[in-house]
């Protein structure tokens, strides 16, 4: 399986790009991990609504240009689809049987993901209602791909 993870901004703190290189180091026995970074937007601590639209478009151009016809596409949403580690390791099993080699996950900047963007996607993915930085949520969303491969892999690392 490809999973590929695009998210937008460079990670700044040298602690997430330790952890999210631990697990792609983690992930290499299930999977090929690629990492993919847009830029994000300029933009000031206060928006009008039509300006954050313009910030997620901009950076939505971007997230769209990285995705290919034939990818799986789950994109993080506060608004998706809440699933626990078991039923997001079953799914991902699934997509393997089913002929899905290739799953992209997308993390939106600050103001999260364009209308174009969800409309790409084939799950919107809730981690619940809580709000994370974008930053932080890079490291959760990959310790959780590899909670779903040691799920499936019979191994005891999820409990």
């Amino acid at each position: 399986m490809k999973i590929k993870i695009i998210c937008v901004g460079k990670l700044k703190e040298k602690y997430f790009r330790d952890a999210i290189a631990e697990y792609q180091k983690r992930l290499s026995r299930f999977a090929k991990v690629e990492l993919v970074q847009v830029p994000d937007e300029k933009a000031p601590e206060r928006l009008s609504a039509a300006e954050q639209e313009r910030v997620k478009e901009t950076e939505g151009r971007a997230i769209l240009n990285k995705i290919k016809d034939k990818e799986y596409v789950y994109v993080t949403a506060i608004k998706g689809q809440e699933k626990s580690s078991e039923e997001f390791a079953q799914e991902l099993k699934e997509l393997a049987i089913y002929g899905h080699s290739d799953v992209t996950f997308v993390i939106g900047g600050s103001l999260g993901t364009s209308p174009a963007v969800n409309q790409r996607a084939d799950v919107l993915l809730s981690f619940g209602k809580l709000t994370m930085p974008h930053q932080l949520m890079r490291v959760v969303l990959i310790e959780q791909i590899y909670r779903c491969f040691m799920i499936n892999s019979g191994s005891p690392y999820h409990k």
